[in-house]
């Protein structure tokens, strides 16, 4: 089947690959304390872009099951939400980073595989 005969399945399998990466990549960023602005800025700095829309609730969602904490303070005058990986998300981070790896590795040989023959 010719992909360009179906204009969206590139775009949802796309959007698929990234959600869980962006989990790992948020996680991961989040060892180090940032608001959203800074946050977004780190990703994209690294080459991971992240709209707002995508970023906030999946902060409140990975704060909701524990992974994450926050708390408001003031800077430059004004009020931010400050995110940091609790401890709950740093095993959870640890865990998916082996996981993430074993998939990297597998997915490896299966391509390698496939360019050899």
């Amino acid at each position: 089947m010719n992909a360009n005969l179906e204009p969206g399945i590139f775009d949802s399998l796309r959007l698929e690959l990234r959600r869980g990466c962006l989990i790992v990549a948020v996680l991961a960023q989040l060892r180090d304390e940032h608001y959203g602005y800074t946050l977004r800025k780190a990703l994209a700095s690294e080459g991971l872009a992240i709209e707002e829309s995508t970023l906030y609730p999946l902060l409140r969602r990975l704060e909701t099951q524990g992974l994450l904490t926050s708390e408001w303070r003031e800077e430059d005058k004004r009020n931010k939400r400050f995110y940091r990986l609790s401890p709950e998300g740093e095993a959870i981070l640890t865990q998916l980073l082996v996981e993430w790896n074993g998939i990297n590795e597998s997915l490896h040989k299966i391509l390698k595989e496939k360019i050899a023959r």
